[in-house]
């Protein structure tokens, strides 16, 4: 048996890709419907820069088709300006913001910390804690927004299913055996993240499931990945998948155990300066 692979790109909306990977007289409220037939997961980047609306996700929810999957990025207010202290509140507006709405089609929440945050065992374990586990455990949390939202929350989920949870760091103080524990012993993946060597890249598997994000081969955010490239990612993606977690020069918790039946697997391009992220991520695809 073998998890499941999901390979696309990390946001959608980019004007130098108009007439270039999107066809010439393609609207922008189509752009989303043509990522989606030829590619099986977006990540959402406008939930970092500020709340998100019900009826957004919903709009998105059914531009894409049935067996879509987002994955959604945490909020930075939390993470880059709370810097994941005394979270409770805005946690709660960004559960409320409107996630449940994409309903089956909600994947793992993204959280990346930024650059200047190092690593501290107590502020990462509290935070933690916090997160919920299940959407059941989200429409909770999301009861607890504040005034801002109370013309625009939603605090409802349509089912009680599991809510996966992904961490990126890039400071390298997280360079640490102890944080590889700290999410291992919280089921929260930590992301492999490909950032041309400029952030940490660790790639021990944490999770029962394996968030990837490619950010450039060679310049951040420009450059792409050639066919060599690719076939390594591939043989690597199709490993994770069923169900192995080798150890590689990046990993510091030694080979993790084989998990039955296999691991889903999240990789997102996001090297989209010279329009390179859609033809990686189906080129990936392919491979795999």
């Amino acid at each position: 048996m073998a998890g499941d692979v999901r390979i696309g790109i990390s946001g959608w909306r980019y004007p130098p890709w108009r007439g270039v990977f999107y066809p010439k007289g393609l609207t922008q409220a189509k752009e989303l419907a043509y990522v989606a037939e030829r590619m099986s997961s977006v990540e959402i980047n406008g939930s970092f820069y500020s709340l998100q609306r019900p009826e957004k996700y919903r709009a998105w929810r059914e531009q894409t088709p049935d067996d879509f999957v987002f994955a959604v990025k945490g909020g930075r207010f939390i993470t880059h300006l709370k810097k994941l202290r005394d979270v409770e509140t805005p946690l709660a507006n960004y559960f409320a913001s409107g996630l449940l709405a994409l309903g089956p089609k909600l994947g793992p929440v993204l959280w990346q910390l930024p650059p200047n945050l190092g690593f501290d065992a107590g502020r990462i374990a509290r935070f933690l804690d916090l997160l919920p586990r299940t959407t059941g455990e989200a429409a909770t949390v999301a009861a607890g927004h504040d005034e801002r939202l109370d013309d625009r929350a939603l605090t409802t989920a349509e089912d009680d299913r599991p809510l996966r949870h992904a961490m990126e760091v890039r400071h390298p103080s997280f360079v640490s055996a102890e944080f590889v524990r700290l999410l291992r012993d919280a089921g929260v993946a930590l992301v492999v993240a490909d950032t041309a060597r400029r952030f940490p890249f660790v790639d021990d598997v944490t999770a029962d499931f394996v968030y990837v994000r490619l950010h450039g081969d060679e310049e951040l955010y420009t450059s792409g990945y050639d066919d060599d490239a690719l076939d390594r990612w591939a043989a690597r993606v199709r490993e994770w998948r069923a169900g192995k977690a080798p150890a590689t020069e990046h990993t510091l918790t030694g080979r993790g155990p084989t998990r039955r039946g296999g691991r889903d697997v999240y990789v997102y391009f996001d090297n989209d300066v010279k329009v390179r992220a859609p033809y990686d991520a189906i080129g990936l695809a392919e491979r795999v």
